[in-house]
């Protein structure tokens, strides 16, 4: 079936714009997933060049392990996007923290926006008789100049490969969306997209389902507790029961054994170690987290938690969450501020830096300022022990010996932390971060989490 729609003018931005998709190796997953935000996720699919794009959840991974053919598909495939909570936590479990949940109910449609501002056509493939055909009048009244090229549904529709290669052809459509189930749908594009035309295919699931309306979807509160599985499952129960409940414990439980597998034993520890005591932080120091965040509503304007952009292992910026110890305008004075630094080398510390709120200086005294680090640790962007994150501006001017502190996660607590903290000068502190980085061990980070307490009530080198 052929739809007519309007056609729209685009910037030249849009065409010549080709960002890199961003990936993250996930290892309890054994995959690269694109980690992005949507917009450039988006931006990147409709980028020149040809893609074979793939969703990747819990059952997608499950599914992964025990056909040979739909494996073969998603090693082929040029861009996976990870899917679901599964995921989500897979990634957490391997300390990698995912920009964004890439879901293909929530993107597709962004990205049909994207590509209809760019006078790109669309192709529907898969669904039962009829749905395609629903979804694609759904997509043309919610999305302005829009243009499908065709439809195609995924039961008699499919039953000729040639016949669906040359109707998706003859329409000239820029994107496929092919909706024939985990692991047809794969499976199909990897035998037949390098005849396509199209150079953006995806693989769509239970889309149209979805915009057709023949499968409702959670409320957004229910969505952004992670929980649209539990909806799903409420909808149909006797299909879904053993994908959701048995194949998510399922694939949790062989994410961590293949976790355990890739890393060595120490690692294992470690991260058992900081997941240990964060939570538990978290659990008993929770009293005292309130009052500090009524203290610092009270005490001056401006939110309760400071985000500020840093740099961990390898290099990879990620946000620092910390209790706000200054006025909300510290940052836009850092500069003039520079000069009175206390402290030798790049890392700026001042003793009287007049930014500090009263009860800035009081949570500094006794780094209760640091406390929601422990939120970056869950996240695995910090470890409880390591070198401290430092700023993107301080590690622009790091010698070439400095950036060693970066081979391990940075932490709450070191070896600067409890040596005397802001007294230590910056090539001191550097020859400690290389020296902890070569030769730490479970041991020595139990001993520096038990020396914290001493220098936090000592205070020693904190302002």
């Amino acid at each position: 079936m052929k739809h007519a729609s309007f056609s729209a003018g685009f910037d030249l931005a849009d065409l010549i714009e080709t960002p890199r998709l961003a990936t993250a190796f996930v290892p309890a997953l054994g995959l690269d997933l694109v980690d992005a935000t949507t917009d450039r996720a988006i931006a990147g699919l409709l980028a020149p060049g040809r893609r074979r794009a793939f969703f990747m959840n819990a059952h997608c991974c499950n599914t992964r392990r025990h056909d040979a053919a739909y494996a073969d598909a998603v090693a082929a495939a040029d861009v996976l996007l990870p899917d679901g909570i599964g995921v989500e936590l897979a990634a957490k479990m391997s300390g990698v923290a995912l920009s964004e949940n890439l879901n293909g109910t929530d993107l597709v449609p962004a990205l049909l926006e994207k590509a209809a501002r760019m006078g790109r056509s669309v192709f529907l493939f898969g669904g039962k008789p009829g749905c395609a055909d629903a979804a694609a009048n759904r997509l043309i009244h919610t999305i302005p100049h829009l243009r499908i090229a065709g439809t195609r549904d995924g039961y008699a529709g499919a039953a000729d490969a040639e016949a669906v290669i040359a109707d998706i052809n003859e329409s000239g459509a820029d994107i496929v969306l092919v909706a024939l189930g985990v692991p047809m749908q794969e499976l199909w594009l990897h035998r037949h997209a390098h005849r396509l035309d199209a150079p953006l295919t995806l693989a769509v699931g239970a889309l149209f389902d979805f915009l057709a309306g023949t499968v409702v979807r959670a409320p957004k509160p229910v969505r952004r507790i992670r929980m649209e599985w539990a909806w799903r499952l409420a909808q149909e129960p006797r299909r879904l029961a053993r994908r959701y409940l048995a194949g998510n414990i399922t694939f949790l439980a062989h994410a961590a054994k293949t976790l355990v597998a890739w890393r060595s034993f120490a690692d294992v520890q470690r991260r058992f170690l900081d997941l240990t005591v964060s939570g538990a932080a978290l659990l008993v120091l929770s009293p005292l987290l309130i009052l500090t965040a009524l203290a610092i509503r009270l005490d001056s304007r401006g939110p309760v938690l400071f985000r500020q952009t840093r740099v961990g292992r390898d290099g990879t910026p990620f946000t620092m969450f910390k209790f706000r110890s200054m006025s909300t305008d510290a940052e836009a004075r850092r500069a003039e501020l520079l000069a009175s630094s206390d402290r030798d080398g790049v890392c700026f510390k001042s003793r009287s830096d007049p930014r500090v709120t009263r009860v800035g200086r009081f949570i500094r005294r006794f780094s209760i300022d640091e406390l929601p680090q422990v939120l970056n640790v869950l996240r695995g962007e910090m470890a409880i022990v390591g070198p401290r994150p430092a700023l993107p501006s301080e590690v622009a001017l790091y010698p070439r010996r400095a950036l060693g502190r970066l081979v391990v996660k940075p932490g709450i607590t070191g070896v600067w932390q409890v040596s005397g903290r802001a007294n230590i000068g910056f090539d001191q502190m550097v020859e400690m971060d290389i020296a902890y980085a070569s030769s730490r061990n479970l041991l020595l980070d139990l001993v520096l989490i038990l020396k914290t307490f001493g220098a936090v009530f000592s205070g020693r080198g904190a302002y």
